[in-house]
């Protein structure tokens, strides 16, 4: 079976979501941004390129190193990985049995291609396709980034999606587009996935003029 990742042409990107799980009445919406100066991405990415991790996240990464090592993931560390992408799905995340969570990982980082690897990790309770990728970023920095609402309307304001302004309808094509972007810049500017990834969200943070989500009453 031929990888997904092997498209030559630099895509353009389609919506993303970030499913609800479920938890509390906050919803995503499509979030005001002030007047971004950039027309095109790589310009953008080039004057705020991020090179350092959070520290919170570098602790993830080394944590994760002996998982890496053993095949699999432990509960606990699903669970930890959970906490720093998003805290609202742990008690899903808590619903999965420790065999479960170290089958469906290990079967993750054994695939060969990356839909198998995306389709074993979201069998898991509370591990959507942003959550499964927090789990592969944090386990291989250099080769993936956090897929994630901010992302995505911020590459949507600068035009590089012309589709889905709010984040909608995500898939696996989506994810692998998503891939191919960071991968593409990551090796033009010699630097992680992880570090593309960083960059775009802090430039969405920093030119974010409303707030990102909306709570219910």
């Amino acid at each position: 079976m031929k990888d997904e990742m092997k498209a030559k042409r630099a895509p353009r990107w389609p919506s993303l979501i970030l499913p609800s799980l479920g938890v509390g009445r906050d919803t995503e919406v499509h979030v005001p941004l002030k007047k971004i100066p950039y027309s095109e991405l790589e310009p953008l990415i080039r004057a705020h390129l991020s090179v350092e991790e959070e520290e919170s996240a570098t602790g993830l990464i080394r944590r994760l190193r002996s998982a890496k090592k053993r095949g699999h993931l432990t509960a606990n560390e699903l669970e930890a990985v959970c906490y720093w992408k998003s805290p609202r799905a742990i008690q899903y995340v808590r619903s999965n049995s420790p065999t479960s969570v170290r089958a469906a990982t290990r079967k993750a980082l054994t695939a060969r291609s990356e839909r198998r690897r995306l389709e074993a990790l979201v069998q898991l309770q509370g591990v959507s396709i942003p959550m499964a990728s927090a789990i592969l970023t944090l386990l291989d920095p250099k080769r993936y980034g956090v897929i994630d609402i901010r992302v995505w309307q911020l590459l949507h304001e600068v035009g590089t999606v012309t589709t889905n302004p709010r984040g909608v309808g995500f898939n696996f094509k989506n994810w692998c587009q998503f891939l191919v972007i960071l991968r593409h810049f990551a090796k033009k500017l010699g630097v992680s996935a992880r570090d593309v990834e960083r960059t775009l969200f802090s430039v969405h943070k920093e030119y974010q003029a409303g707030r990102l989500y909306q709570y219910g009453g």
